[in-house]
């Protein structure tokens, strides 16, 4: 049995701090994806009343949890990046605050909270949840994902007793799910990761990074996976809640690559390369969500402003490829129905 219900071995990856919405939920899964909401950033209620409104759709869903370990910080390293920042922020008024911040995204009580509203599907992303949780999300009926970046996590992971992999690759956007920030994310095609994944352990597999069309999807099928994970393909869709700024520079010719980068949140994550990441990647600090909090004042202004010099604009290898237009066509080009 297929580990996501869909007609479609599509799904939607969760997209934490906007872009993942209830709407784009509604219409991948009407064009036979599967969709996951975005529990990262949010408040347990507010994933709670999104999760209420996704119900509706009268299939199956998933919701994605950040299960990171903070980082320990070193304070000096720390206080340098403040002063090396402080006149982006200058730029918008902002004063940056000294005291670094640490939190676990209120994870247990989001867990909780699954738990006594079970969804169909759980995944996690930065590392793989107590065996308590685990445990817990299993009896009340979800399966229980995690998501890998190498076979060595895969097998951690299968070790603990998850249901199924999302596995990765390095061409993704936004973060990287990797369980050690201070590593980089070694470049690997997804299809040969998942190759490598398959070859050494016995799990369902869904494949994530790298999608530009129906042809990749078709390769990543073809390398083991049962389904295959779509984000940056969907960020410019009608109903993705991506900022305007961020839609703009998808579609700029000015935005030449993507790099790989720990300037906004202290994790590697993939984004269009700009002039934040240009003027301040040789700092690369390790340390979320700390650097997340320090530049979180920083990054909304700049998305209110249209600034998409100073903001942080994820996005995978493929983001050329995306589409503007309906969810539900994407959907159904990628899987090479249209």
């Amino acid at each position: 049995m297929p580990i996501l219900d869909s007609r479609l071995p599509l799904a939607a990856a969760p997209m934490a701090g906007g872009p993942s919405t209830v709407a784009l939920a509604h219409a991948v899964a009407e064009a036979g994806g599967f969709p996951f909401l975005a529990g990262g950033y949010q408040s347990p209620d507010g994933l709670a009343e999104q999760i209420a409104q996704t119900r509706s759709i009268g299939g199956g869903f998933g919701v994605n949890l950040f299960a990171s370990t903070p980082t320990e910080i070193d304070e000096d390293a720390f206080e340098a990046f403040i002063d090396e920042i402080a006149d982006e922020a200058a730029q918008y008024d902002i004063v940056l605050s000294p005291e670094p911040i640490s939190d676990d995204d209120q994870l247990d009580d989001k867990v909780a909270m699954l738990v006594e509203r079970p969804v169909p599907v759980v995944s996690f992303t930065f590392g793989i949840p107590s065996t308590s949780a685990l445990r817990a999300l299993q009896s009340a009926g979800s399966t229980v994902l995690a998501t890998v970046t190498t076979p060595d996590e895969a097998r951690q992971a299968v070790d603990s007793g998850v249901n199924g992999l999302v596995v990765q690759g390095s061409s993704a956007g936004g973060h990287s799910a990797t369980f050690d920030p201070a590593h980089d994310p070694r470049p690997l095609d997804t299809a040969e990761l998942v190759r490598r994944v398959k070859h050494e352990i016995d799990a369902p597999v869904i494949a994530a990074g790298g999608v530009d069309g129906p042809d990749a999807v078709r390769r990543l099928l073809e390398a083991g996976a049962e389904a295959v994970s779509v984000g940056t393909m969907l960020l410019r869709t009608d109903e993705a809640g991506t900022s305007d700024a961020h839609r703009r520079a998808l579609v700029d010719p000015a935005f030449a690559d993507t790099a790989v980068t720990r300037v906004f949140t202290g994790r590697p994550a993939r984004a269009l390369r700009n002039g934040f990441i240009d003027r301040h990647h040789e700092a690369q600090i390790t340390a979320y969500p700390a650097v997340h909090h320090l530049t979180r004042s920083l990054r909304r202004a700049a998305a209110a402003k249209g600034d998409t010099d100073r903001l942080h604009l994820w996005a995978g290898t493929g983001w050329r490829s995306a589409h503007a237009g309906s969810a539900g066509n994407v959907v159904r080009w990628l899987a090479g129905a249209d």
